[in-house]
């Protein structure tokens, strides 16, 4: 009885998403709805088998500053998040910094970013590290702060140095809030590359939407977009994989979480 219903949970927001392309699909067709206002889903699908070269040409570029920008992110997010577990005095003084980083609007960030480091990758790479290393840096640090203090406790009285401490104990015991600020942080970097690309760009997917929406290709607009979804799904399923193999200690966690 279980099993049927874990079944039936698995199977749910697949329904629900044939569901919506099937009332969308007869919306489209039932009401002759113009090609250039909305396209049908079929319409879309064979959309993304013409312009397919196409779409990897711009994914590849977008994929890239997507990459680039995550990894730093990510990098900068540790030196931050041992830097202030570290220097406990720094958080005060640094928190306001990261809350504030983050209220700046992200197509104000896109017009500027150009305009300081020039049109090519760079200012891409940099919009994508500044949108993802906030979630990152606020999940690790709280998961520093939740650490065991009787381990930490314990590791102290066996003359244990901070390195040796924060290496042994309090990363690993980080390590599931650190994933998930890096699976939010995958869901917001494709977007950050794409809107970078809005504003100036010879190649990615935000410089094709552009481009398509201009010219009222609104069925290669949203091929462009299910490009940019799927690409975003697999990021943070790639998150999940990598915190499957290095947190074997959280795969309980997990697994509960996906039935």
């Amino acid at each position: 009885m279980k099993r049927s219903t874990n079944i039936g949970y698995n199977l749910l927001p697949g329904s629900s998403l044939l569901l919506v392309l099937v009332i969308w699909e007869a919306a489209v067709r039932i009401n002759d709805i113009p090609l250039w206002l909305l396209p049908a889903p079929s319409r879309v699908i064979s959309t993304i088998v013409e312009i397919w070269p196409l779409l990897v040409y711009h994914s590849t570029t977008t994929l890239l500053e997507t990459a680039y920008g995550f990894l730093l992110s990510i990098i900068l997010a540790l030196l931050i998040g041992f830097l202030l577990d570290y220097v406990s005095i720094l958080k005060q003084a640094v928190n306001p910094v990261l809350v504030i980083s983050q209220t700046i609007p992200l197509i104000v960030l896109a017009v500027l970013m150009p305009l300081w480091f020039g049109w090519g990758m760079l200012p891409k790479i940099l919009i994508v590290m500044l949108v993802c290393f906030f979630p990152i840096t606020i999940n690790l640090m709280k998961g520093l702060d939740s650490s065991d203090s009787d381990q930490l406790s314990l590791f102290r009285s066996m003359g244990a140095g901070r390195w040796e401490t924060f290496k042994i104990v309090k990363f690993p015991a980080a390590l599931p809030a650190f994933f998930s600020g890096l699976k939010i942080s995958a869901t917001y970097s494709i977007m950050a590359a794409v809107i970078s690309e809005w504003v100036g760009a010879q190649r990615g997917l935000g410089y094709f939407m552009t481009i398509q929406q201009k010219s009222f290709a609104i069925d290669k607009v949203l091929a462009a977009v299910i490009v940019i979804c799927v690409l975003s799904l697999l990021l943070v399923k790639l998150a999940d994989v990598i915190e499957y193999v290095l947190v074997p200690w959280n795969r309980r966690t997990l697994t509960d979480s996906n039935n």
